[in-house]
């Protein structure tokens, strides 16, 4: 967070069994789009379970500063009065994006659509991550970078076109943010955008197209691709938004019940995509016992209760291809390989150099401060689990978090099975996805202080 000055160092220490039913934050995903669709329909729509972390917040902002009318009326309730698809006003000031990825990439596919001059920026993280890859096709759409960064960095300043032209557009890597920020920029555009992935990346904008009334066709393309096409300047109408449980939050009190012996936890309406649950499948085939019940449809999404509880864990390679359906995952999954019995190699992870720290040499250095051995081979991260040595976990070392929310998390949870628990340098910057956390680990027993 941009307001975060000196840091809040924690520690975690070996933890007594972890019991309870929890329901985790609204998805962050989820909650970023379902204010981005409020601002572009016509009409009000009411959200609930909102996640109200800083970056779903600057969103808000900046949704209210391109002339919705924004409500907060009580814990995660919001309403959103839009102005339509073309109704955009021009903003009074710089749309600051905090620390947020996914908020900043998705508004520039919104307002570089429509004919005003907007400049979107962001804290000292967001300014390091490269926005080119978004700004290629808004530019090929009609868009125009009237200033950028080197390299296509925040502070970015973005003139959207009177007519934005339809294209069919193939991302250079599987990125629900490229897709997204071209199928949203396509709603301001005459006749069809069209989409297409060799790799299907997450499908939420999709789905809350569909939910807001837009013509959205997904086809099949090549062996694990999909052709997406929008019918361009459709009527949205408000529509109702429950947000579904986070399934990358809903992560680290997951792993932290399969790794502390005797643990079982209920985790409540869980966010069950299929283009989401790649830790959960990972997890069984390591052996993990976790079981899906109540399996339901919300707000477009499908959504479980996750029972889970303390296992036996054995290494397992994860295939490339299974990246974007857990890619905020390999941060705690790389803590579940360590407590696992034998080798867990990770595959293609190119992507995670490029996140809110590289989450790579992040990952790799805090297990080898908990005396695990790691190392990484091109873009594969491999970790050497101590869990059928009979040795277990070590810890008792200091996690470097790099302002990275997941690598904080993570290594906390890694503490609260390790014999000598583990310690994090900072802690301040969980709330930026999950202020809640702490106070939630704690209700389940864990020792966190």
């Amino acid at each position: 967070m941009s307001s975060h000055s000196s840091p809040t160092p924690l520690a975690a220490r070996a933890s007594q069994a972890l019991r309870g039913r929890i329901s985790i934050p609204g998805d962050k995903s989820i909650s970023h789009r379902a204010l981005i669709f409020g601002l572009l329909s016509v009409g009000e729509t009411q959200i609930t379970r909102l996640l109200e972390g800083d970056d779903v917040l600057r969103t808000a902002a900046a949704v209210k500063a391109l002339g919705a009318t924004v409500e907060h009326t009580g814990e995660g309730a919001w309403t959103v009065r839009g102005v339509g698809i073309g109704g955009l006003v021009q903003p009074a000031e710089v749309l600051d994006f905090g620390n947020a990825g996914t908020g900043s990439r998705l508004m520039m596919g919104v307002v570089g659509s429509h004919p005003i001059t907007t400049t979107i920026d962001g804290d000292a993280s967001l300014r390091k991550r490269p926005m080119r890859r978004i700004l290629d096709p808004l530019e090929m759409m009609g868009a125009t970078v009237v200033a950028e960064e080197p390299g296509g960095r925040c502070p970015i300043t973005l003139r959207g076109a009177a007519e934005m032209i339809p294209i069919t557009y193939q991302t250079p890597v599987p990125s629900a943010q490229i897709k997204s920020a071209v199928l949203l920029a396509g709603l301001n555009a005459p006749g069809t955008t069209t989409v297409i992935e060799q790799e299907a990346s997450r499908d939420h904008t999709e789905r809350m197209l569909r939910h807001f009334g837009a013509e959205v066709v997904v086809e099949p393309h090549g062996t694990h691709g999909r052709r997406v096409s929008l019918t361009g300047q459709p009527e949205l109408h408000a529509a109702s938004v429950a947000v579904p449980a986070d399934p990358s939050s809903a992560a680290f009190p997951l792993v932290a019940a399969l790794v502390v012996p005797g643990s079982e936890v209920v985790l409540e309406g869980v966010m069950a995509n299929p283009l989401r649950t790649g830790l959960v499948t990972t997890l069984l085939e390591m052996g993990a016992d976790i079981t899906l019940r109540d399996r339901r449809a919300d707000g477009g999404e499908e959504v479980a209760d996750l029972d889970v509880r303390f296992s036996a864990l054995k290494g397992v390679d994860v295939p490339a291809e299974r990246a974007p359906s857990m890619i905020d995952e390999y941060p705690i999954l790389a803590v579940a390989a360590a407590f696992a019995s034998g080798e867990t190699r990770m595959r293609g992870l190119a992507e995670l150099r490029v996140k809110e720290s590289d989450r790579l040499a992040a990952v790799a250095d805090g297990l080898a401060a908990a005396g695990i051995k790691a190392r990484i081979e091109g873009d594969d991260l491999i970790v050497e689990g101590t869990g059928g040595t009979g040795a277990g976990v070590r810890g008792g070392g200091t996690a470097a978090t790099h302002l990275d929310h997941r690598i904080a998390m993570a290594f906390l949870v890694l503490g609260l099975g390790a014999k000598e628990g583990m310690a994090i340098d900072d802690a301040g910057m969980i709330a930026t996805s999950f202020p809640s956390f702490i106070p939630l680990m704690r209700r389940l027993g864990a020792d966190l202080g």
